[in-house]
């Protein structure tokens, strides 16, 4: 079996022992391809923190461009995407405003607090969405008793809302709903050109009112690390102070960006497959006894709940990963599968046997 987590640290297992067949788990697993390898091969790449690496410029030129922003800057995480955006909107003190089911809240080990010392002020949206009404009523009035609002950040697509796509339309409204109140605002786009392919839209209209925005090469496009945070060149200037700071440059950074620029040319659109494989799993669980409920499938992920006397979600993972299939456990009953590149008809076949084949535990 894969990994096991006991207390704070994972206890892995060698990946030859695996026997996955078909991994579900994130679509961070896909793995870069032949072509993509022999990109990174032939890279031009030099110091990144002294400019030099021109594969790194490209794509943080690239990105730049495709977001609508003046500057980029290639980080190893999104999560450090994240932390770098708020500690550079925020003072200490202030507070941000978010979706209470998003990464930031729940996936990046207080980051907020630890690294910028602000606080979170999540709202409670539908399918990690809120609207500018809900927005506006989170806004906190002008007081010396409570923080300052200063940043509002959404998710584009959202994570344990179902990779569900926020409309070009409701995210202007919310866009400018914080600027009306002075507030900046951060868009975490680490599966932005999901919502891209789904909705037609381009990825600059959908960052076009943001202040800050990235996006991840792992998540879909089959790179084997790195995300870019584009935003003014002021704005990224201050995140490179942040990444000096936090760990500094990564030298010959370009072997990352080379398979970064291969999937901007040519991974993007194949998100589609992905989506079509998403709703197709869907498809199949509604006729499943088992499945309680499904979330809405717009985009990769299929998030579902098994019924009260079914087995609970860690008893579904063991039983999966016994027929060579992992999913996530994320809640007493509550499961996540994401499509992507490395799985295609045949896993989600097997997957879907797997869940029809569920034994109750006594």
């Amino acid at each position: 079996m894969a990994g096991s987590i006991t207390g704070n640290q994972w206890t892995p297992t060698p990946s030859s022992a695996d026997g996955i067949l078909a991994d579900f788990h994130s679509d961070t697993l896909a793995k870069p391809t032949a072509k993509m390898l022999q990109a990174l091969l032939a890279a031009s790449v030099g110091d990144e923190q002294k400019g030099e690496d021109q594969t790194t410029n490209e794509l943080c030129r690239r990105v730049a461009e495709i977001l609508g922003k003046e500057a980029a800057v290639l980080l190893p995480t999104g999560s450090m995407c994240n932390e770098i955006a708020i500690a550079v909107h925020c003072r200490p003190g202030e507070e941000v405003i978010c979706e209470r089911s998003c990464h930031i809240v729940n996936f990046e080990a207080g980051g907020p607090a630890a690294l910028a010392g602000v606080m979170i002020a999540g709202i409670d949206g539908q399918h990690g969405r809120f609207s500018a009404d809900q927005l506006c009523d989170a806004i906190r009035p002008v007081s010396r008793y409570a923080p300052e609002s200063r940043l509002v950040a959404v998710e584009q697509t959202t994570n344990f809302g179902g990779g569900g796509v926020w409309p070009l339309k409701a995210l202007r409204e919310v866009a400018a709903e914080a600027k009306n109140n002075g507030l900046k605002t951060h868009m975490d786009g680490a599966r932005l050109f999901n919502a891209c392919v789904k909705s037609g839209t381009p990825a600059a209209e959908f960052a076009e009112l943001f202040d800050s925005v990235w996006i991840d090469l792992t998540k879909g496009l089959g790179g084997f690390a790195g995300a870019v945070l584009a935003g003014s060149k002021e704005f990224i200037n201050d995140a490179w102070r942040l990444k000096q700071r936090w760990g500094g440059a990564m030298r010959q950074s370009g072997y990352i960006a080379a398979t970064g620029l291969y999937a901007l040319d040519n991974h993007i659109q194949r998100l589609a497959e992905d989506h079509q494989l998403a709703a197709f799993i869907a498809s199949r669980l509604q006729a499943m006894p088992l499945i309680a409920q499904i979330m809405p499938v717009e985009t990769n992920i299929v998030i579902f709940d098994i019924i009260e006397s079914g087995p609970t979600a860690a008893d579904v993972v063991q039983q999966l990963l016994q027929q060579g299939v992992r999913v996530g456990a994320f809640g007493e009953r509550r499961i996540r599968a994401v499509t992507h590149m490395d799985v295609g008809q045949d896993s989600a076949n097997l997957l879907c046997e797997g869940l029809r084949n569920l034994q109750i535990q006594n």
